[in-house]
């Protein structure tokens, strides 16, 4: 194998502490490696990159281990070390030899010979970003699970109000709520106060508010209401804040909305998940396998034993799941919507929606490296040339390389 640093560095980190091991090789060929261990504070930290550019070292290789290579990885970077963090699937030691002594070993040996591949660190404002998207995300998981426990309790106590009505946060379920914690009892007068448009009669919603609600229901549901509304404001104020950090990528975001399924917080997403820079990949293929929604390759004695694919950026996932949920709703009729049906009939839904995650993605790196809005076109009835090139410039901005034949 090559040798690309002959000076190399490699880190094996844990909360407390880091084992640091310094791989030397000789002009001769010798190979001397020195471990040392390194405390995880930050004025330790500091010492440790003064130590490593004393060495000489020109690459400096640690594992991305939970949270704790942040302590380490920011501050060598602000230090101009070049430093490189590297995804722990690719760099396992021999089995039979796993020790954190050993680990630094290893991956100074990876490191010298360019084994490694660099993982993806975005700037320190995608950094800031991608906190406020993934912390709302977890927000609204959690504001989920609050509306079911509140449904539980309103079937425990025999309210079937969630029969009824569309949502039980909405204005009029919650002028009901209210009321039922604030002590009232008699149905006729809760379903009063539900908003003359509602669809469900005065004679339904009654119905539905009989039933065995006690003061111990009544306290259980007024505290999730409560979580319910300390959720909600602070989800309100990540997204405050996200609206001051996406100030850079406001263009970037208004390109991706014109994409079928994405709204705002689904374009915050793949802005600080990816850095709304495509420079950092080279095609809309590498884009997809980095977060993960292309088919994986296993290939054994010219046999392909699964497709699947593989981990990727989960919150990104999540983000394009979404927006390809979206897509299979009934009545959508744009160029996303009619492909997914078209594959969810040959292949199955799941196919369908992975495949669909996946045109996003294309689309998402070609626009944002054309700096163009996606254009989606329903191809009308009649098949015009003209038509035909409307659909052409659809699909281009899937990044598809079509070309028309010419006309006969």
């Amino acid at each position: 194998m090559d040798l690309l640093h002959p000076r190399a560095a490699g880190i094996d980190i844990s909360k407390r502490d880091a084992k640091v091991a310094i791989r030397v090789q000789s002009e001769g060929g010798k190979v001397s490696t020195q471990v040392t261990t390194w405390g995880s504070m930050t004025g330790q930290v500091l010492e440790l990159a003064d130590f490593l550019r004393s060495q000489g070292v020109t690459t400096v290789v640690m594992e991305a281990t939970s949270d704790y290579w942040k302590p380490f990885y920011y501050p060598m970077e602000a230090t101009g070390l070049p430093v490189m963090l590297v995804n722990a699937r690719q760099a396992r030691n021999i089995p039979g030899r796993k020790s954190d002594v050993s680990d630094a070993a290893w991956l100074a040996d990876l490191g010298a010979h360019g084994l490694l591949r660099a993982s993806f660190v975005p700037a320190p404002d995608i950094r800031r970003l991608r906190d406020l998207t993934r912390a709302r995300q977890m927000l609204v998981h959690d504001r989920t699970r609050v509306k079911q426990r509140l449904e539980k309790s309103l079937e425990s106590s025999g309210t079937k109000l969630s029969v009824v009505v569309a949502d039980l946060n909405g204005v009029s379920a919650r002028r009901m709520l209210d009321a039922l914690v604030a002590g009232e009892r008699d149905p006729r007068s809760l379903a009063a106060l539900a908003h003359p448009r509602m669809r469900a009669t005065q004679d339904e919603l009654a119905a539905a508010l009989t039933g065995r609600f006690t003061e111990h229901d009544a306290f259980m549901v007024g505290q999730h209401l409560t979580h319910y509304d300390l959720l909600t404001g602070q989800i309100d104020a990540l997204t405050a804040r996200i609206e001051e950090e996406i100030a850079p990528f406001r263009l970037a975001r208004e390109l991706l909305t014109t994409i079928p399924g994405i709204a705002e917080p689904t374009a915050d997403v793949i802005i600080a998940e990816t850095g709304g820079d495509m420079s950092i990949f080279p095609t809309a293929a590498h884009l997809a396998s980095w977060a993960g929604v292309s088919p994986g390759m296993h290939e054994s004695a010219g046999k392909r034993k699964s497709s699947t694919t593989r981990p990727g950026n989960r919150y990104l996932k999540e983000a394009l799941g979404n927006a390809a949920s979206s897509n299979a709703k009934k009545g959508s009729n744009t160029y996303l919507a009619r492909r997914q049906r078209r594959i969810s009939a040959r292949r199955g839904k799941m196919r369908a929606l992975v495949a669909t995650e996946h045109a996003i993605l294309t689309a998402v790196w070609n626009m944002l490296s054309r700096g163009e809005a996606f254009t989606d076109l329903t191809p009308p009835p009649a098949n015009t040339e003209r038509q035909k090139k409307s659909h052409l410039r659809a699909l281009e901005h899937l990044g598809y390389k079509v070309t028309l034949a010419p006309a006969a």
